[in-house]
């Protein structure tokens, strides 16, 4: 007999780990559109932070607190002593990636193909739990290619609980390692949200966050009635002002900054960092999507795409872009 699962009042709105996407200016942005809502780095993997003596990787903006570090590795050392200096430079939290399908990511042995080595999985998390105060946690998927099913699933998430993982981020899709890219790992396998219901209930303490396919209020909703909180991905790029919707809804905050303002403070912050070296490049792509669907949005998105005036670091491309929606 399972658990009832009742929804709980303040959820967790989570927006998605994504390579080349949420660096460190992009989770700024967010933070405008979203003050509650937990930012996750890119994946940042182990090797390149030790090995490749990369530790600048780690750096981040003050203000994008609540904000996780999203490790990807497969040795319990190495990650036990990335998660300490994660936790040295003030992460509120660590989550390893155990479902990312990409083939580089096959070839280092983590990843998505880490759903076949739960013990292994279990002993990293456990060392860096011994490492850090900050709550580590994990993201992965329901299963990966035949290694697929309720049973392996919970057996792999039993293994965490007992070391005392309190928080899973479920993207509720397989993964197919073999012949699907990972674009296509991200809309081919379908979603299967009862799988995922299944697992809170065979795991009532344990906190679910939904992820995969969450692209309106109504769907966040449907998932809420049972789930501790959701990841958003590809949406809240592509659409940040469902995140503000997302944050009023759910988190509180209904006098949230209008559209105008948060363009106009991320512009502060992007001349800023342009003085402090940043390329303006870096910066703009990530302002792109913010006028989609009013006037003058695809004017705007012309001028911030100007490459010459960008690689210049023509600053005044900003309050140009800005007139055009004004």
């Amino acid at each position: 007999m399972t658990n009832p699962v009742r929804p709980i009042a303040k959820p967790v709105i989570a927006v998605a780990p994504m390579m080349a996407w949420t660096d460190t200016h992009c989770r700024y942005l967010h933070r405008l559109y979203a003050p509650d809502a937990l930012l996750f780095t890119e994946m940042v993997t182990a090797n390149a932070l030790i090995h490749g003596e990369q530790w600048q990787q780690l750096d981040y903006d003050a203000a994008e607190h609540p904000v996780a570090l999203q490790l990807g590795g497969n040795e319990p050392g190495a990650l036990a002593l990335c998660a300490k200096q994660a936790e040295q430079r003030g992460y509120d939290e660590i989550n390893l990636n155990v479902g990312c399908p990409s083939s580089r990511v096959q070839q280092g042995t983590f990843g998505a193909c880490l759903m076949k080595q739960p013990q292994l999985v279990s002993d990293c998390i456990a060392a860096m739990q011994d490492a850090v105060s900050i709550p580590v946690t994990v993201k992965c998927r329901l299963g990966v290619d035949d290694y697929d099913s309720d049973m392996l699933l919970h057996d792999f998430v039993g293994k965490l609980t007992r070391v005392g993982m309190q928080r899973v981020y479920l993207h509720m899709r397989k993964a197919i390692l073999g012949g699907l890219s990972p674009a296509q790992n991200r809309s081919i396998p379908p979603l299967q949200p009862e799988r995922a219901r299944h697992l809170k209930e065979t795991f009532p303490e344990l906190e679910v966050i939904t992820n995969g396919g969450i692209t309106s209020l109504a769907e966040a909703d449907e998932h809420l009635q049972w789930a501790d909180g959701v990841m958003i991905g590809r949406a809240a790029y592509h659409n940040p002002e469902f995140l503000t919707a997302l944050q009023q809804r759910y988190l509180g905050h209904e006098d949230g900054l209008a559209r105008e303002e948060i363009l106009q403070q991320y512009c502060a912050y992007i001349r800023i960092k342009l003085a402090a070296g940043e390329r303006l490049n870096a910066m703009t792509r990530h302002m792109l999507h913010s006028c989609n669907g009013i006037r003058g949005a695809r004017r705007f998105r012309q001028v911030l795409s100007d490459a010459k005036r960008l690689k210049a670091g023509d600053v005044s491309i900003l309050e140009e872009a800005l007139a055009q929606v004004a």
